[in-house]
């Protein structure tokens, strides 16, 4: 582990090899579980959000990535409140009393998650309106107000309207006959103030106008139009606004006001009731599409009167309602960057790199039984990993391919390779997880093709969501069978290959394809494996390994010699795994986290967790893989795995952690996370209160962001950095 970016973190904690270890100063750790030692789970995954929301702030990102940052935020507190905020709320309603180890209550957490998100969306539009939008149109892109629209623009938009957008509403006026209507999870909707008697002789004092979401929410004007730029765009709700009132003839519009709502979408699947999980979640999906509703978005400027009317309505307090100065779903501004093709508007694009001897996918097979090879996406292209199961598919020495699938993609071409296997007849084994979060509905028509095309199709196992990232392929060489397997940190998924940090394992280690086999044996058959050699299987023992790991270092630093962690996560929650790192870092054992998300661990209270850094790095890759390191007396064992150190990836799902054999991989992976602890442009170091601080540079050093640093290794001398040789 020598980097001289690193050195200067171990000389400030003694330098973590050869200094002694005081046990007198030792701290008691039977009070490892004090709730004051952890932060709160839900917490710190919304602050997460602060980070990203920083990338949107950043001048020196261009204009069209920062737009998406600001949409990722979006995006993310969706998923946040449809499951996280729901569960709370659950919770608070079922009279749940205080749990986790922070012992926070759901009362006093939901409390705190209030205040916190309503500063982030305050942020965000703030930055939006005064920042983004004005940036966006001084580069020639224009989000085109009513109150700025040409006649000849309001005229082709009133023709738009009523030809491509009132054909498709159904405004409904609210009285005795006609109740409020069911709204849509994150549906686009309005609400209406009338005045006047309708048709029947009634009078009527409020509509809904629900927008479907077959109309595009974005709606490009033709260049053609006089004073009309390439770019210019105008929103749906913009168009509704301006023409409400053609959908109420003989009444007087009071107002127009855009309101958006959010439900719980945590599908429930009982494990004692299922007979049929297939179509037990196609049950559920149906009913989250209108679950109990957990937040309620409104333009700024609607009444109160209207406010508290719809807050009625949802049953929700004003804790839950957020009042927003732009478009109530953010996320559809996505559409704009793909809509607008200026190159000098986003990062500079790149080709991932393809080592030489993968360039030939005939000879992938032979390249891989002559040495294990990694690729870190997406520096280094996912081609080989599709080219291998496309290979496998017609390959006629290959028999059998067998694969994990959480996430893959629309018109992914693993699944057309899968198709083609089973449709020539080679043995194809599929163990789907239907369950992956969102991707419920595109998993199950996956399961379909492929079981019509005559492969073998396992859903996963109830109670425990298979997502480990595994490939064998069994392939007849010389009059014997041979395994292949590729071992990964990340999905089988093109597009997210592209955006997602990951790495991958091409191997034909014999030890750890009869695990892997052995593993996917358990799949199908549920039965109990044999001994595995090289792999570690949650939930059968990944726990209690990693705990082994720890407490190996500790016990090395406690004899006098060298203690060092090394972990790369998503997430850090489970409360063992915790508690034995702060037994390590009062044991003298130096320990550096890298976690994106979520981080319950605090770091920095006296005696107990001074030796432990946590950061953070958030930049222009969704830093995905997980990487484990443990000095073990300077043996240094690498492992790369599907898992987060979380109670879920531990004892409720199928996860793997492989080991790194090969010197040359694991000295670069152990590059790699020394480039990552030394990043100082895009990190975030976690603060004791929980809150993060962005590494800044000091002015003598060398400016080191991780993510660039990789792009120019990798991508422009792929042979020379990949450690592949």
């Amino acid at each position: 582990m020598q980097n001289a970016h690193h050195d200067n973190f171990r000389q400030t904690l003694h330098c973590y090899i050869g200094w002694s270890y005081d046990k007198a100063a030792a701290v008691d750790t039977a009070n490892l579980t004090h709730p004051d030692y952890f932060i709160n789970r839900e917490l710190s995954a919304l602050e997460f959000n602060s980070r990203v929301l920083a990338q949107a702030c950043d001048e020196s990102v261009p204009i069209l990535e920062r737009l998406k940052f600001l949409c990722i935020v979006s995006t993310n507190l969706d998923e946040y409140f449809e499951i996280r905020v729901s569960g709370l709320q659950q919770r608070l309603e079922s009279g749940a009393s205080a749990g986790g180890p922070d012992m926070l209550s759901p009362h006093a957490a939901l409390e705190r998650i209030s205040e916190r998100a309503h500063e982030i969306v305050e942020q965000q539009y703030r930055l939006l309106n005064e920042n983004i939008l004005p940036q966006l149109e001084a580069n020639g892109l224009r989000f085109i107000r009513r109150r700025r629209w040409t006649h000849a623009q309001r005229d082709w938009l009133r023709e738009h309207f009523f030809t491509q957008i009132a054909p498709v509403l159904s405004p409904i006026s609210l009285d005795p006959g006609r109740p409020f209507p069911k709204i849509l999870n994150k549906s686009l909707n309005f609400i209406i103030g009338v005045e006047g008697m309708h048709a029947f002789g009634r009078p009527c004092t409020k509509a809904i106008v629900q927008a479907p979401r077959s109309l595009p929410r974005l709606i490009q004007l033709p260049k053609e139009l006089a004073d009309t730029g390439e770019h210019d765009f105008v929103f749906l709700s913009a168009i509704i606004h301006a023409f409400v009132d053609e959908l109420f003839r003989g009444m007087e519009i009071t107002g127009c006001y855009q309101f958006r709502v959010t439900r719980n979408s945590d599908l429930y699947v009982d494990p004692e009731e299922v007979d049929d999980l297939k179509g037990a979640i196609e049950g559920e999906l149906m009913s989250a599409r209108y679950g109990a509703a957990v937040r309620l978005e409104v333009a700024h400027n609607c009444p109160e009167e209207l406010t508290d009317y719809l807050l009625r309505v949802f049953r929700l307090s004003n804790r839950d309602l957020y009042q927003v100065s732009g478009p109530v779903n953010l996320n559809r501004l996505m559409a704009v960057y793909d809509l607008v093709q200026r190159e000098d508007l986003k990062d500079a694009p790149f080709i991932p790199a393809l080592l030489p001897n993968l360039k030939d996918a005939d000879l992938i097979f032979d390249t891989i039984a002559e040495k294990d090879i990694l690729l870190h996406h997406p520096y280094e292209s996912f081609t080989p990993v599709l080219e291998l199961i496309g290979r496998a598919a017609v390959d006629p020495d290959v028999l059998a391919i067998k694969m994990t699938l959480y996430r893959t993609g629309a018109n992914s071409p693993v699944i057309d390779s899968l198709v083609a296997a089973a449709e020539a007849g080679k043995e194809v084994t599929v163990s789907i997880e239907l369950r992956a979060r969102f991707d419920e509905a595109a998993n199950i028509r996956m399961a379909t093709r492929l079981q019509k095309a005559g492969a073998h199709v396992v859903y996963g196992v109830v109670s425990f969501k298979t997502h480990c990232k595994m490939t064998l392929v069994v392939r007849r060489e010389n009059g014997r069978l041979r395994r292949y397997v590729h071992l990964g940190t990340g999905n089988y998924h093109p597009g997210t290959a592209r955006t997602y940090t990951d790495y991958g394992l091409l191997s034909a280690d014999e030890e750890l394809g009869a695990d892997v086999h052995e593993v996917f044996m358990q799949l199908t058959s549920m039965m109990q494996t044999a001994p595995l050699k090289k792999v570690y299987e949650a939930p059968f023992g990944l726990h209690e390994k990693i705990l082994g790991h720890i407490d190996n270092e500790i016990r090395n630093a406690e004899s006098g010699g060298a203690g060092h962690i090394i972990a790369k996560l998503n997430a850090l929650v489970e409360s063992d795994v915790i508690e034995a790192l702060y037994r390590a870092s009062a044991a003298g054992v130096f320990v550096d986290l890298i976690v994106r998300g979520i981080c319950c661990l605090r770091p920095g209270i006296p005696g107990i967790s001074e030796n432990i850094r946590v950061r953070s790095i958030v930049g222009r890759f969704l830093e995905h893989s997980r990487v484990f390191y443990f000095h073990a007396n300077g043996e240094e064992k690498v492992f790369c795995s599907s898992a987060d150190w979380m109670d879920r990836n531990f004892f409720r799902r199928i996860e793997i952690v492989f080991p790194i054999h090969d010197a040359a991989i694991k000295r670069r992976l152990i590059a790699d996370l020394d480039l990552f602890l030394s990043d100082n442009m895009q990190a975030w170091e976690l603060l004791n209160d929980g809150s993060y601080r962005r590494v800044t540079p000091d002015a003598d050093e060398d400016r080191i962001a991780v993510q660039t640093q990789l792009l120019s290794m990798l991508t422009d001398s792929p042979k020379a950095a990949t450690g592949n040789t």
